[in-house]
């Protein structure tokens, strides 16, 4: 813990604050605290900053409704930069975004694989059960309904199970039909993929805690 005297405030009182997306790890946006914005950010949970253009206090959603509420703050190595991770109640530029940082001076050079993520073919799924596409075996699974997910599921899994005994590359293309298969399964259901990471994640704090209470009896 680093109490804020350590902290190496600007010869104005003021210290750079980036606020970041706790969920997706997106910079939302960067501001600047002074001594006491950052008492009352920590006091409240909710970010406060210094307005440099109004020379006021600024709680940030005071006005929009756009509150950040603080999980995490951070400082580097020098104590004279904070990082504040939040869960934003709506977006962080006052244009709508939900970053500030929506324009590019160097563009990026991905490749193609690069560009895919879960999430993002969880969408694409979501968007088909939404709105059926003529030849889209993934509206044609919505269409037969549940059972027909199941049925697939089943099969899907005997055929990772098949693959494992056999081969390393043909056992990550079966994986692949099968986490397909799920993610359908999980739209079906009005399941998204961040309920299985809190799932996953209150496994790993009980895991934790039963290692602690080992270790100490």
């Amino acid at each position: 813990m680093i109490d804020i005297d350590e902290l190496k405030f600007d010869d104005k009182g003021l210290i750079p604050a980036i606020v970041v997306n706790d969920d997706s790890g997106d910079v939302l946006m960067m501001a600047y605290m002074n001594r006491e914005s950052l008492r009352i950010s920590l006091e409240r949970k909710l970010t406060c900053f210094w307005s440099r253009s109004r020379q006021e206090l600024w709680l940030k959603g005071e006005t929009s409704g756009n509150y950040q509420h603080i999980r995490r703050i951070m400082t580097d190595c020098d104590r004279d930069t904070l990082l504040v991770y939040v869960k934003p109640d709506g977006p962080a530029c006052h244009l709508g975004n939900e970053s500030c940082f929506m324009d590019d001076v160097m563009p990026r050079e991905e490749k193609e694989h690069e560009r895919f993520t879960l999430c993002g073919l969880m969408e694409l799924i979501k968007g088909r059960k939404n709105e059926s596409i003529e030849g889209s075996y993934t509206s044609y699974l919505f269409e037969k309904g549940l059972d027909k997910i199941l049925k697939k599921i089943g099969e899907e899994s005997s055929e990772v199970i098949i693959a494992a005994k056999n081969d390393r590359k043909e056992t990550v293309y079966e994986i692949s039909d099968l986490v397909y298969h799920l993610l359908v399964l999980m739209a079906e259901m009005n399941i998204d993929i961040k309920d299985i990471i809190l799932e996953l994640a209150s496994r790993h704090v009980i895991d934790k805690k039963v290692k602690q209470e080992k270790m100490t009896s």
